[in-house]
């Protein structure tokens, strides 16, 4: 599979304008860097009909997978979603008023505002979430299954060492 594609392109002009730049790290970290607006494209897509956008799923995931009572700080959810504090707090508003969550007080510290998920949203992220994991699943189906190891395994690596 010889196709080219704009990261090639980007390094061969490169090499044309500036022989002595080392574009190499480009053919990884560019595509890498393509992909992930690629597939969060793709999933923006693959939810439109779930009401959410692609980040309101990453927040009720998160809150869902934590398992009962389904509730989480915003602290929690921002080590999570790796979104900043103003974009959370907007955020956690949107999905208040969509009643997907409601905003509880911590037991501990009533400065705190854990989000809960609601039935409701329990309901909309376990449909979403099945929706979203047939999307990715259908993104890498040109990969075989030796491929799809070894790239999790690399793209893991790369991961946990930066």
């Amino acid at each position: 599979m010889n196709q080219i594609d704009n990261i090639d392109l980007l390094i061969e002009e490169w090499g044309i304008e500036n022989p002595d730049l080392d574009t190499s790290a480009m053919a990884v970290v560019g595509r890498i860097l393509k992909l992930g607006k690629v597939f969060e494209r793709r999933a923006e897509i693959a939810l439109k009909d779930s009401g959410i956008h692609y980040t309101d799923l990453d927040v009720l995931a998160t809150i869902r997978r934590s398992g009962q009572p389904y509730e989480l700080t915003p602290k929690a959810l921002m080590q999570s979603v790796l979104i900043t504090s103003g974009a959370m707090t907007a955020l956690l508003d949107r999905l208040t008023k969509l009643e997907l969550i409601y905003r509880s007080p911590d037991e501990r510290d009533g400065r705190i505002k854990k989000a809960v998920l609601t039935e409701k949203g329990k309901k909309v992220i376990d449909a979403a979430i099945i929706v979203r994991f047939n999307e990715a699943k259908e993104s890498i189906n040109c990969l075989s299954q030796t491929e799809y190891r070894l790239l999790s395994k690399l793209l893991k690596k790369l991961s946990v060492s930066i």
